[in-house]
């Protein structure tokens, strides 16, 4: 069980959390700030006008609304903003989603109810997670439609994934015994009122794209050990005086992964001035695809670790409005639900996965192109010329979805619209930048799927398996399993697929930034 206490939840463990049966509590410390903050609350609300408990909302703050319909107002907020398309995040996204909105409330800025926080954690040990839309919210004063569907699922209502299934909320409270929560003081403003919707799929964006980048370090660095490149562009020397830690640190991770290669060259006086023609056979230095690997990828580290840390601090905010504090008995009005922080990185994260995706089609060429490397037959065709096509099939969907990734890529934190009679007059747009994230992500993993087997294809080509490095002949060993040399012609559409789905659920454990590798 992991205990969750509202300060020191990662993207690490959300992503476990999602990916696994792995049941939650939250720790006794929570429990007691939850029941103090709504203590305080009950007791002071009724004397006092409070934005969330008995005024209108957003641009309707103004309006009193009276004590007997103080409940109805809360379930007429939520199932009013409940109106996004039935398209919904798969089931892991919307447990993490599920997870950060839970972790949020236990902070005890929100006086939500213990009976609400334990219904919620009954709900997610049951299997009980309530489907997230993918269209909705602006983000800002949070992500409004997406957690709306989330608190439609508490109070029984709405679509639930039940046991990863799909079902009606109704079917699934009655299969589990459970009860719908009821809601009470500000409790439907509470639940949908903040950035966890887009902090949670981002958390998921986080981990899927640091396994990514291990991914592409590696096939880089074994394209670098095919063509024999030289080893002076991965040297600690070379990288050390350019100050970027990113740089530095791919490149010294590529050092360990070429440990024993019988291919990677020493320059030492290779290119004696007295020993060498007038014109070289072989080149100076390699492409830019291979030779300036840690130049592209170091980048991609530092974002990375950037975003970590950004995404790390908002699962542990409290995103809502007004924020209680009942150690002081005040309550501010301000705007913790706006998702800047998050559609910014996010944006940056799209930048940098089209870029790796553009590296590993780029590389995928060089292989694919006899008259660039000089050593593999057109398109690694292994069978005769012309009749048989090797991976030239493959770079089309290369190609094109790297293509994709280049127009998905444009920023959604520039394009705030006003919304909701312009009290929302500049919003994030958050939630809609995670989402593109993790569409660049799954298009990356195809990418470099069609790269890695190209790569393997390489090695048979130039039967090298035994002069590789040990670490690139174990992930050779580990991937042909999966899929086979190409000779015959064959489709491979399923085999890569399964590619896909192996590379992304197989982190390599390179990237330990933030603690989101063992």
């Amino acid at each position: 069980m992991v205990l969750l206490n509202g300060n020191d939840l990662n993207s690490k463990v959300l992503y476990k959390l999602s990916t696994s049966d792995t049941k939650i509590g939250i720790t006794d410390e929570a429990a007691e700030k939850v029941s103090k903050s709504f203590e305080f609350l009950n007791s002071v609300y009724s004397n006092i006008n409070l934005y969330g408990i008995n005024t209108g909302f957003g641009p309707m703050a103004q309006v009193r609304i009276h004590d007997d319909k103080l409940l109805e107002l809360q379930y007429n907020l939520v199932r009013s903003h409940a109106s996004g398309f039935p398209n919904y995040l798969d089931n892991f996204s919307c447990k993490a989603v599920f997870v950060a909105r839970l972790n949020s409330l236990i902070r005890g800025h929100s006086s939500v109810s213990p009976n609400l926080i334990n219904h919620m954690v009954n709900m997610y040990n049951n299997e009980m997670i309530p489907c997230i839309p993918v269209h909705g919210g602006v983000g800002a004063s949070g992500d409004l439609i997406q957690l709306a569907h989330l608190a439609l699922a508490v109070i029984g209502e709405g679509t639930v994934y039940f046991k990863g299934q799909m079902k009606d909320a109704t079917d699934a409270y009655s299969a589990t015994g459970l009860q719908p929560s009821n809601l009470v003081l500000r409790e439907g403003l509470a639940l949908i009122n903040g950035t966890s919707a887009m902090t949670g799929v981002a958390a998921l964006n986080i981990v899927n794209a640091t396994t990514a980048l291990e991914w592409i370090l590696i096939f880089s660095v074994m394209i670098n050990e095919v063509m024999e490149a030289f080893d002076d562009h991965l040297s600690a020397k070379l990288n050390a005086t350019k100050k970027h830690s990113g740089q530095i640190e791919i490149a010294r991770l590529a050092r360990e992964l070429l440990k024993g290669s019988k291919l990677i060259r020493v320059r030492n006086n290779h290119w004696d001035k007295e020993k060498s023609d007038n014109f070289f056979k072989e080149k100076v230095q390699e492409y830019y695809s291979l030779r300036c690997t840690p130049q592209i990828l170091g980048p991609v580290y530092d974002t990375l670790s950037n975003a970590a840390n950004v995404i790390d601090s908002e699962l542990n905010s409290t995103s809502d409005n007004p924020i209680i504090d009942f150690e002081t008995e005040n309550v501010f009005h301000g705007g913790n639900f706006h998702g800047d922080y998050i559609s910014l990185e996010m944006d940056k994260l799209k930048l940098v996965l089209t870029r790796m995706s553009m590296l590993s089609e780029r590389q995928l060429n060089y292989l694919l192109n006899n008259r660039l490397n000089g050593k593999l037959p057109s398109f690694i065709n292994l069978q005769t010329l012309g009749l048989n096509f090797g991976l030239q099939g493959l770079q089309f969907t290369a190609t094109s979805t790297t293509a994709e990734n280049q127009t998905l890529s444009t920023s959604s934190y520039i394009h705030s619209i006003s919304s909701n009679n312009d009290n929302q007059d500049i919003v994030s747009m958050g939630f809609n930048s995670a989402c593109l994230t993790a569409r660049i992500i799954e298009n990356t993993f195809e990418v470099i799927s069609i790269q890695a087997a190209a790569v393997l294809q390489a090695v048979d080509a130039l039967a090298l398996k035994s002069h590789l490095s040990d670490y690139n002949r174990s992930v050779y060993d580990e991937l042909r399993i999966i899929f086979p040399i190409i000779t015959n012609d064959r489709s491979t559409s399923h085999e890569l697929e399964l590619l896909k789905d192996h590379l992304k659920k197989n982190g390599r454990n390179l990237i330990g930034f933030n603690e989101i590798s063992d």
